[in-house]
């Protein structure tokens, strides 16, 4: 027989859901596969108790709150207990609620008493509340004992809440600051003693301090004239740099600079004489070509004489051979070595 996707698919979401249920009621403590016991307990004021809250015995938890109903007028409310382990609880046992100080779940402890009488399913448990006719009747017989009982409670009382604080790790954190006490104190001792050297008034450094404050002053004072004049002298510069006009020579100046960067800019270009005689290279070229001929001129008249000055009578004039170029001048040579 071939089983449909659906079919599959149908079981396999079924078998979520029972899970799921199972799952749930699981965290909220419920047993679907064991029969709970349920017990009652009434209240006036159950103080921040709500569903699902522990029951414990002496420390272990035995159930849970299965339920709280004030009904309308919620003068009472009654609080349903499902015990989940079974055990044997006297049918003069207390039902008490222990708030947590620190703000977390109440839990409802059961103090148990000392009949051989059990609580059956359905009995109400005593409480704070149904047992205050048993406080009213030991305040009336033994006030001292009463007040005892009373004070013994608080103590208690305070005794958790001492406990709750002071774990091992605020105990190690009180220590710590002792120990940081026990420092700074003698940091302190330290620092007495090291204030005490420098206000010692004979060798102390605040009595140094002062000693040369001193004797500073006595300088000043001394120096009074001589301070005086320095301060006279001041003035009279201050004075005679004051009378001094500024503005006038710095337009001077002024005048000058432009005067100097119009001269300048006429050297660099090619408009005048001497911008011509910078900037231009014809200049130097025809001078050069000058002094080339100058130099070939002597030389040919060195080298013939005769050609430009006839002394004799009877000689004829020197002619061809002119130079075109100047000759080595060997003096130079001479006056190298």
């Amino acid at each position: 027989m071939k089983i449909s996707n659906e079919t599959k698919i149908g079981t396999m979401a079924v078998v979520g859901i029972v899970l799921l249920v199972l799952g749930f009621n699981f965290l909220k403590g419920n047993n679907l596969f064991k029969k709970n016991n349920y017990i009652y307990a009434k209240y006036q004021d159950v103080q921040g108790l709500s569903k699902s809250n522990p029951v414990v015995i002496n420390g272990l938890q035995v159930g849970r709150i299965e339920n709280l109903d004030g009904g309308k007028s919620m003068k009472q409310i009654i609080v349903t207990v499902s015990l989940t382990k079974d055990v044997n609880i006297p049918d003069n046992s207390l039902a008490v609620i222990n708030p947590n100080l620190l703000g977390g779940s109440a839990t409802l402890e059961i103090q148990l008493g000392n009949s051989t009488n059990y609580l059956k399913e359905g009995d109400t448990v005593l409480t704070t509340l149904s047992g205050g006719a048993f406080d009213e009747a030991l305040k009336v017989i033994n006030p001292v004992l009463y007040e005892v009982r009373n004070s013994v409670k608080s103590l208690d009382s305070v005794l958790h809440v001492v406990t709750g604080v002071f774990d091992p790790a605020t105990k190690n954190n009180i220590k710590g600051i002792v120990a940081n006490l026990n420092t700074t104190t003698a940091s302190f001792a330290l620092s007495a003693v090291s204030l005490e050297k420098i206000l010692n008034t004979q060798n102390g450094a605040l009595a140094s301090s002062l000693n040369n404050v001193s004797a500073f002053t006595a300088n000043l004072n001394s120096n009074n004239a001589k301070l005086d004049s320095i301060l006279e002298n001041t003035r009279i510069v201050t004075a005679n740099f004051a009378a001094i006009n500024l503005k006038k020579t710095l337009d001077t100046l002024n005048v000058a600079i432009n005067n100097f960067k119009e001269s300048s800019e006429k050297i660099n270009s090619k408009d005048g004489t001497l911008g011509l005689l910078l900037n231009d290279t014809k200049l130097y070229d025809n001078l050069q070509s000058t002094a080339n001929k100058l130099n070939i001129l002597l030389d040919d008249v060195r080298t013939h004489p005769k050609r430009y000055v006839n002394i004799s009578v009877f000689g004829k004039k020197d002619k061809g051979g002119y130079l075109t170029a100047p000759l080595i001048d060997d003096t130079l040579k001479v006056v190298n070595k």
